[in-house]
C-alpha cells in the first residue's frame, strides 16, 4: 500500500507520518517512510539544489528537478518496496508537484500530468491524507513571534518557504481543487486539530477504506 501526506509545511505531516508508521508496525505491518525530494543519494543531492539555493530556478527547471528526483525514488526504492509487501508512506508525492508548480508558478496542469506520468510511472497512492492549514498560520507555528513579512525573509526558511504568503495561497486553493476532482482518493484533515485527534482520523480512514490500521 502507498499511502502519501500532503500540505503546506507547518501541517504537522512529518508528526502524523511517524505516529502512523508506528502505529501500522505495532499491528505487525512492514513500514518505510520517505520524503519528497530525497530517499536515495541522487535524490538528496537534488534537494538541496531545491530548498538549499540562494539562486534563482525558473519555475520549468524547478519542475524538472522535483521530477528527476521522484524518478530516482519511485525506481530505487518506492517500486521495489511495494513489490515486497511494504506500505510505503510518503511526505509528499506527485500532489505537490501539481499545487506548487502548476497552481502556485502558473505552470501548465496538462504538461505537469504528463511530466508526473513519466516520473512516477503512472504510480499512484491508495491514499492521500492532506492536512489543511492557512499559509498564515503554517508560518505563526514557525515563527510564533515575527511578524509575518519578516518572516518571509528569515534565513531560517529554505528557498520554497520564501515564495511568499500570495503564492501559498494559490498552493492551498490548488490543493482545493485537487481533492475536489478525487474525493474517493484524498482525506482532508484539519490540521488545526489535536495531534492525537488528527491521528485518530487518519487510522478511522484506513480502516474505514481498507480494513487497515485496525
Amino acid at each position: 500500500m502507498l499511502i502519501t501526506f500532503e500540505g503546506i509545511d507547518g501541517a504537522g505531516k512529518s508528526t502524523q507520518i511517524k505516529k502512523l508508521a508506528s502505529h501500522l508496525r505495532h499491528k505487525g505491518r512492514e513500514v518505510l517512510t520517505l520524503r519528497e525530494p530525497g530517499g536515495t543519494e541522487v535524490a538528496e543531492k537534488i534537494r538541496q539544489i531545491l530548498l538549499e539555493s540562494r539562486s534563482d530556478i525558473t519555475p520549468v527547471g524547478e519542475l524538472l528537478l522535483f521530477s528527476a528526483s521522484r524518478a530516482e525514488l519511485v525506481a530505487e526504492v518506492v517500486r521495489p518496496a511495494l513489490e515486497q509487501g511494504q506500505t510505503v508512506i510518503l511526505d509528499r508525492f506527485f500532489d505537490s508537484t501539481t499545487a506548487y508548480q502548476g497552481y502556485g508558478r502558473g505552470l501548465d496542469i496538462e504538461m505537469l500530468r504528463t511530466v508526473i506520468s513519466i516520473s512516477t510511472g503512472a504510480l499512484s497512492p491508495d491514499i492521500t491524507f492532506y492536512l489543511d492549514i492557512l499559509p498564515e498560520e503554517s508560518l505563526i507555528r514557525k515563527f510564533s513571534e515575527k511578524s509575518l513579512p519578516l518572516a518571509f525573509e528569515s534565513e531560517e526558511l529554505d528557498r520554497m518557504e520564501r515564495s511568499g504568503l500570495e503564492f501559498y495561497r494559490k498552493v492551498r486553493e490548488g490543493y482545493r481543487k485537487l481533492i475536489e476532482a478525487e474525493p474517493e482518493r484524498f482525506v482532508r484533515i484539519n490540521a488545526r486539530l489535536k495531534v492525537q485527534e488528527i491521528h485518530q482520523e487518519i487510522v478511522r480512514s484506513l480502516r474505514e477504506r481498507f480494513d487497515e490500521g485496525s
